[in-house]
């Protein structure tokens, strides 16, 4: 009866089935605690109450169990000891993780010669069994204490050994590095003492080396070089000091390499440039020394680089230049010479702080680096001072022409040009209607790519138009009226080209409406529905600022979640919007979302053979992060930029603020209050209600995961909106009873100031 949507508790006549040999009811509603009766069923070999609500203890006399081989009662809310279990001898899976369980684990569990698959983490379980022959032992976040029991160094058939974030302290035995079956070795945030054995070289099938945050010391042997299998080793936050090993090169498949603040010394291996399956290495806060192995700039796949606070000197690699990295942190070492040019971008801003010995021909915080040369000083600023008149001469010319232009244009209409009109839709309007419309007392924004109008028409309905030079328009044989068009006149024929070709075949609820285009030879026209409750950009920031109640902003990141869903999986071609912000999220009179300016837009095309595309276009603070190193960005970056708003709508506050610090967006403010619930807490705008709260956190985490610095650790769009949907706030509900004692009403109240209990 897994999966029945089966409510209420297990009821005791269950004790009847005395005949019963395998009871399944996951993934349920049940509560209550479980039935005493059920220690009748003595035939049982398998007991299935994962995902439920069931409290209290496991009944007196469980024990008496002794077929049952399968026991699966993983998240509940069961307490009390596990005391009881100490008799099932015939166990060969038991899963009790998540529960609120306490006392020791029964040391009878290293007896059982069936048992071969444990998992009790997330308990308050105190201690550890002796030893056992189990292919997994997984007590994860529960408060053992004490030591590894040295039993488990000889348990050969262990697979999995996760005994990560608990209380654990000493040494670990030498033959738990050398287990030859397990594949993970997971002993993070515990405060476990000592060294990593040369056993580690028995662990040939050794995957992950999970050892962060404990007090191990010595140095990392060099048999490590010999567990092949590696792909991650965390040994961030210990006492490790030494070399790193010259062989680690012979890791062929390790991926992810965290060696991060401890005390290891001299210089990084050159052998670690044939790891080519590298992507994330930091060393960040040790002791190194030497110069930067120009071997690491032939990784093909590295994608973070953090070699700061070390001693490391000497320039840094051409090499480096060759990759497409994320994250680069060079800073407070000891280098010196230039900063190669391709390095030298916003994306590292504060990669190379605290090395004095650098220079830089484009980052004015650096000395500036001269090349050699036999000009002397005097001339060189002569030649200097020459060019700089110059351009200030021709950038004062340059205005005066177009102010002389623009004058010349002044009274001159738009309806003197032909005009061709393409609809999309049945319109209730005529070009002249949309014509006369365009002027000066009309405008109500300016957006990426053109002039915003607000038409009024004579049957009372109002449209948005947008208003666009294409890049002939200087041309002195056109004249044009006196509106002027944000002043960058070229090159608005491809945003124009990509809006209409994006919109003109869209039909969704949260993607704006485009009614039809109106273009002429120099000058193009975009006629939309109007939104008159304007942007969110304006509703959570502008002078028109307003409250918007949580479940407004709430029902908003859903419907914009819906249109961008569209966007990326539910067109003939996915289309990636590119300039995806709150300004860009239109409201409607009932506050229903709507994504709008597709002018950076730009279509897959499906027979492309790559789901990216090379165009560099957003607005600062929602811009992703690859943009800094690579022109390929796809969805992901539309889910990046996503994730900020989602911010803005929890918090209340901009992408970019002074208070984040500089080069700081909203992304590092909301990461820098991750540490205590308190401080989450306090990201949530004030304005909504302690109610509420817990509901903007749930959001809150979801723009989290959406502003991932990896793209590919980012949700989908689809994703996005299931998660959204899993989120929705709490409603109170008011119920009027008529006087007959039928049903009268319900009503869903969205604030807790609404709710009137006498009602």
């Amino acid at each position: 009866m897994t999966d029945c949507s089966i409510e209420g508790t297990i009821p005791e006549e269950i004790g009847n089935l005395i005949e019963l040999t395998n009871m399944e009811l996951s993934n349920n509603y049940l509560s209550g605690e479980i039935p005493s009766q059920i220690v009748k069923l003595r035939n049982l070999w398998q007991l299935e109450l994962f995902n439920n609500s069931l409290t209290g203890k496991l009944p007196v006399g469980f024990g008496n169990l002794t077929k049952l081989e399968k026991f699966d009662a993983s998240m509940n809310n069961l307490e009390g000891d596990l005391s009881e279990l100490r008799f099932l001898t015939n166990l060969v899976s038991l899963q009790l993780y998540e529960n609120e369980f306490s006392g020791e684990i029964p040391a009878e569990f290293g007896e059982f010669k069936k048992l071969v698959n444990i998992s009790l983490y997330r308990n308050q379980l105190t201690d550890m069994c002796k030893k056992g022959t189990m292919t997994r032992l997984l007590v994860l976040q529960n408060n053992l204490t004490g030591e590894i029991p040295a039993g488990y160094a000889n348990c050969n058939t262990l697979l999995r050994f996760r005994v990560g974030k608990n209380r654990l302290s000493g040494k670990v035995p030498a033959g738990i590095w050398g287990l030859p079956e397990a594949n993970i070795i997971d002993i993070e945030m515990n405060q476990f003492e000592g060294p990593v054995t040369s056993d580690i070289g028995n662990a040939k099938a050794l995957g992950q080396l999970l050892l962060g945050n404990n007090r191990l010391s010595g140095e990392l042997p060099e048999e490590i070089s010999k567990a092949t299998s590696l792909v991650t080793v965390q040994l961030n936050d210990n006492l490790f000091s030494g070399k790193i090993p010259n062989k680690i090169g012979e890791l062929k498949q390790l991926s992810s390499l965290h060696l991060e603040n401890n005390m290891f010394s001299g210089s990084i291996p050159d052998s670690l440039g044939s790891c080519y399956s590298l992507t994330d290495v930091s060393m960040a806060h040790n002791s190194l020394s030497g110069e930067i192995p120009s071997t690491l700039g032939h990784l093909p796949t590295l994608n973070s680089l953090n070699l700061s606070e070390n001693e490391i000197s000497g320039q840094i690699p051409g090499s480096l230049s060759s990759l497409r990295l994320s994250l680069l942190d060079l800073s407070h070492n000891r280098l010196s010479g230039p900063i190669p040019q391709s390095l030298s971008i916003e994306a590292y801003n504060g990669s190379f702080t605290g090395n004095p010995g650098l220079c830089s021909r484009t980052i004015s915080s650096f000395q500036r680096c001269y090349p050699k040369s036999s000009i002397s000083k005097e001339v060189r600023t002569l030649i200097l001072c020459f060019s700089v008149g110059s351009m200030i001469l021709l950038a004062s010319l340059a205005c005066f022409y177009h102010l002389k232009k623009r004058e010349k244009y002044r009274d001159r209409s738009l309806k003197e040009e032909s005009w061709d009109l393409k609809s999309f839709h049945v319109l209730t309007f005529t070009e002249d209607e949309i014509l006369d419309s365009i002027k000066q007392e009309n405008l109500i924004g300016k957006g990426g790519s053109g002039n915003v109008y607000r038409v009024a028409l004579a049957n009372g309905k109002e449209l948005a138009v947008k208003h666009i030079w294409t890049a002939n328009s200087t041309s002195t044989k056109k004249s044009r009226s006196t509106t002027p068009i944000l002043g960058k006149e070229a090159g608005k024929s491809k945003e124009f080209d990509a809006e209409v070709e994006t919109l003109s075949s869209i039909r969704h609820v949260n993607v704006v409406k485009l009614y039809c285009s109106i273009t002429s030879e120099d000058s193009s026209l975009l006629v939309y529905e109007f939104m008159p409750n304007g942007s969110l950009w304006d509703r959570l920031h502008a002078s028109r600022k307003m409250e918007l109640d949580w479940q407004t902003r709430y029902e908003i990141a859903v419907g914009a979640a819906k249109g961008l869903e569209y966007l990326h999986h539910g067109c003939d071609r996915p289309i990636i919007h590119r300039d995806v912000k709150s300004s860009n999220i239109l409201l409607d009179e009932l506050f229903k979302p709507r994504i709008a300016d597709f002018g950076l837009a730009k279509m897959i095309q499906a027979n492309g053979g790559k789901d990216s595309t090379q165009v560099i276009a957003g607005t600062h603070g929602y811009i992703a992060p690859e943009y800094g190193y690579t022109y390929k960005v796809n969805e992901k970056s539309d889910v990046y930029s996503f994730g900020v708003v989602l911010m803005e709508l929890v918090s209340g506050k901009r992408a970019i603020e002074p208070e984040y610090g500089d080069n700081n967006d909203i992304v590092d403010w909301v990461s820098s209050k991750l540490k205590t619930k308190q401080s989450v807490f306090s990201t949530v705008d004030s304005r909504i209600p302690e109610a509420f709260k817990e509901d903007a956190v749930k959001v809150l985490r979801i723009a989290i995961l959406c502003t991932a610095r990896l793209p590919a650790m980012r949700p989908a769009m689809r994703s996005v909106v299931q998660m959204l949907e899993e989120a929705e706030p709490c409603k109170l509900v008011s119920i009027a009873i008529s006087k007959d004692g039928a049903l009268d009403m319900r009503k869903e109240v969205r604030d807790t100031e609404k709710y009137n209990p006498d009602q």
